[in-house]
C-alpha cells in the first residue's frame, strides 16, 4: 500500500537552479561569445552561416509589411504619380541646357586628354541594390541590403544613392552585406572643399546622430557655412567628385588651434530604399611597381675603389 504512493515532491515545491546560478551561467557564456567573436575565426563562418539560413526568413517577414506599404501607396499614390511626373517633365526641360553643356566639356575634356597625353578617367563599375532594413544596434548606424558576395560586392565597397554618398560596405554575407553610414562613428570620407579645394577628412559619430564633423581643422582655414563637400578621390576608394555633406556649423575658439565644423549629410540616410554599390577605385588602378634594389659601396680590399653592390 505505502509503496504505491508517489514520493515525489508537487510541482510547487519543484524548482531548478537558482537565479544567481542562471546569472553566472549565462554571464560566462555571453563572456565566451563575445571573446570567441574576437578571437576564433570559425564564428565568421558560423555568422555567414545563420545569415544564410536566416535571409529566406527575413525576406518572408517583410513579404506582409511591402504588401501593407504597397497597399497604402497604390491607394493614395495616383495623384502623387502625376504631380511626379509634372515636376520631372518640368525638370527635364530645365535640365536640357545642363546634358549639352555637359556633353560639351566631356568632349572638351578628352581633347585636352588626348592632347597631354593622360590616360583615360577610370570607369566606375555599379550594381543597384535594395535596402533590407537596419541594424538593431543603436549605438552604431549600419544597414543591410540584398547583395552580397555572391553577386560580387567586395569588403570596403561605396554605397551611394541620388543625393550622395551614404557610406561603404564593411561587413559581406553570400546574400546580403552590411553597411556602415557616414555619420556612423567609426565612418571617416576624405573630402574637398569645392570653393576653396582644400582638402580634409569628415567623421561621423557626433552626440547628434544625423551629422558629421570635420577634424584638424586650423582655426584661421577657410572654411565657411554653405560650403560643399565631395569626395576627393585619394584614398583609392570613393571616386572623385561625389556629393559627401555642406557645413553646417563652424565656430572657431581664439584659444585653441582648430576649428569645430559641423557638417549636415547630402544623402539622408532615413528612407532610403534602393541604393547604388560602386567598385572600389583600387580594383581598377594598376598595381603598385616594385621597390628598387638598394644600392651601397662596398670599400676593395685596396681601400682605393671602391664595389657598387646591389642586394
Amino acid at each position: 500500500m505505502l509503496g504505491t504512493l508517489d514520493r515525489t515532491p508537487p510541482p510547487f515545491f519543484r524548482q531548478g537552479y537558482s537565479a544567481l546560478s542562471k546569472l553566472v551561467i549565462y554571464s560566462a557564456l555571453a563572456l565566451f561569445l563575445m571573446v570567441a567573436d574576437t578571437r576564433l575565426p570559425i564564428v565568421a563562418t558560423l555568422r555567414a552561416a545563420l545569415a544564410t539560413g536566416l535571409a529566406p526568413v527575413q525576406r518572408a517577414l517583410l513579404v506582409p509589411v511591402e504588401l501593407v506599404s504597397g497597399g497604402g501607396d497604390y491607394l493614395q499614390g495616383l495623384d502623387q504619380a502625376l504631380q511626379s511626373e509634372d515636376a520631372a517633365r518640368r525638370q527635364l526641360a530645365q535640365q536640357a541646357e545642363r546634358v549639352a553643356q555637359a556633353e560639351r566639356l566631356v568632349a572638351e575634356n578628352t581633347r585636352l586628354r588626348a592632347l597631354l597625353e593622360l590616360a583615360p578617367a577610370l570607369a566606375v563599375r555599379s550594381q543597384a541594390a535594395e535596402v533590407l532594413y537596419e541594424a538593431a544596434d543603436p549605438y552604431s548606424r549600419k544597414l543591410f541590403i540584398n547583395r552580397g558576395a555572391t553577386q560580387g560586392l567586395v569588403a570596403g565597397a561605396p554605397v551611394v544613392n541620388e543625393a550622395g554618398v551614404l557610406g561603404q560596405v564593411t561587413r559581406l554575407y553570400p546574400l546580403s552585406a552590411e553597411v556602415t553610414l557616414l555619420t556612423d562613428k567609426d565612418a571617416a570620407v576624405p573630402i574637398i572643399n569645392t570653393r576653396s579645394q582644400q582638402r580634409g577628412a569628415a567623421y561621423g559619430g557626433l552626440a547628434k546622430g544625423s551629422a558629421m564633423e570635420l577634424r584638424f581643422v586650423a582655426a584661421n582655414a577657410d572654411v565657411r557655412v554653405g560650403d560643399l563637400l565631395h569626395t576627393s578621390g585619394v584614398d583609392g576608394v570613393y571616386p572623385a567628385g561625389l556629393a559627401v555633406a555642406r557645413v553646417m556649423h563652424v565656430e572657431r575658439q581664439a584659444e585653441g588651434g582648430f576649428a569645430q565644423v559641423t557638417l549636415a549629410p547630402m544623402a539622408a540616410a532615413d528612407g532610403v530604399r534602393h541604393v547604388l554599390v560602386l567598385e572600389p577605385l583600387s580594383m581598377q588602378m594598376p598595381a603598385r611597381p616594385a621597390p628598387a634594389p638598394e644600392v651601397m659601396t662596398k670599400p676593395s680590399a685596396k681601400g682605393r675603389k671602391g664595389a657598387t653592390v646591389a642586394r
